[in-house]
């Protein structure tokens, strides 16, 4: 059965640095979530600290309404799945998938000389069956018998997403497990595992620090940065309303656009250009007169011709290109607007060159404001 996590006022400090600053969030039985950030934001150690792997400095941790925070890690009802594999190289793959099953039949004084006796009792007969079942459901049947060596990344990583199956937990946690594959092998295991998670109905828990994933893969995302939790929500409600700078400039790919203007009678003026504001933005705008906020706009929503250059005539502007940059359905242009830099995705129709000017227009419907000085989104 899934199982439901829940995180409470969740502290780390090492050395007098905060690695997680009172984190909050409940995680839902049967739900993908994906936490994602930069760096050094706090993610794989929030993953570590649900396993039971690193300790924490206060808070708690539940699984399923009960505090695990004192229980061992094999203890919990989760299984991990590492960034390396973690395979052990001299042990067959089914030797390798079996380990979590075998670690927990044998004592604490077994466990030391594990390897070597994983098969060869009539009571692992079940265990070999488990073994099957979880490298049938990842296409590993062929494999079995084979050494880590004689695989490719790919199939090492589903070696290892296997061991993690077989215990049938409560809850997987994977921490980038794609990152050391290449783009392409990237793309096939990002679908692999999302067809796994509808099959098995687990709770999973997915760290990553790519965007993609994170849009395509999870019901609902965690965007962490300085071990606080900026926002959470279904990639559509981030996507398309991000609560602040952070979260509207990492989610998206070109980033975000920032434009610095001042706000003054329903118009915002970028040096000389005068932009029209619709009214639906008016009203969160109006303690905002006459000062300076920021507007962002995706690449994706400035547009060389059609109905919004008709629509939304004062959001029209000389496009300077400095960089155009083909990939094959579209364009990416980078250039700017009244020395501010700029992004933009365009249809290849357009055929624009490096160091020309074009004419786009801002799809004001699709624009976020911000304020200077807190970096929120003005509501």
């Amino acid at each position: 059965m899934p199982s439901a996590v829940t995180i409470k006022r969740l502290k780390k400090v090492v050395g007098g640095k905060s690695i997680l600053k009172s984190i909050d969030l409940a995680v839902r039985p049967g739900e993908f979530l994906t936490l994602v950030g930069p760096s050094g934001c706090g993610k794989s150690t929030l993953l570590r600290v649900i396993s039971g792997l690193t300790e924490f400095t206060s808070g708690s941790v539940l699984i399923d309404d009960k505090e695990v925070s004192e229980l061992a890690p094999r203890e919990r009802g989760v299984a991990m799945v590492f960034q390396s594999y973690a395979l052990y190289p001299h042990m067959s793959v089914a030797e390798n998938i079996a380990t979590p099953l075998n670690m927990a039949e044998l004592s604490s004084l077994e466990r030391a000389p594990l390897i070597g006796r994983l098969f060869g009792a009539e009571k692992r007969r079940s265990i070999e069956d488990r073994v099957r079942a979880a490298a049938r459901l990842v296409e590993l049947e062929p494999y079995l018998q084979m050494k880590p060596s004689q695989l490719s990344g790919g199939q090492r990583q589903r070696v290892a997403i296997a061991r993690a199956m077989v215990r049938r937990p409560g809850v997987f946690l994977m921490d980038e497990p794609l990152s050391n594959l290449d783009a392409k092998l990237r793309v096939s295991m990002r679908t692999e595992i999302s067809k796994l998670h509808r099959e098995m109905g687990a709770t999973t828990i997915y760290v990553t620090h790519d965007q993609v994933e994170a849009m395509t893969m999870a019901d609902r995302i965690v965007v962490m940065k300085g071990g606080y939790i900026q926002q959470i929500g279904s990639p559509k409600e981030i996507y398309n309303n991000p609560a602040n700078l952070f979260v509207a400039g990492f989610l998206g790919a070109p980033a975000t656009n920032f434009i610095k203007g001042v706000y003054k009678n329903g118009f915002f003026y970028v040096d000389d250009m005068k932009i029209d504001i619709p009214l639906m933005y008016r009203e969160k705008l109006s303690s905002y007169q006459g000062k300076e906020i920021i507007m962002g706009i995706r690449p994706e929503d400035l547009h060389g011709e059609g109905i919004v250059a008709d629509t939304y005539p004062s959001a029209n502007f000389d496009f300077e290109i400095e960089v155009a940059e083909l990939l094959g359905h579209e364009y990416i242009l980078h250039g700017s607007l009244n020395g501010q830099k700029m992004c933009a995705k365009v249809n290849s129709r357009l055929e624009p060159e490096a160091h020309t000017t074009i004419k786009l227009t801002m799809d004001l419907s699709k624009v976020h404001f911000f304020d200077l000085e807190t970096e929120n989104r003005i509501d």
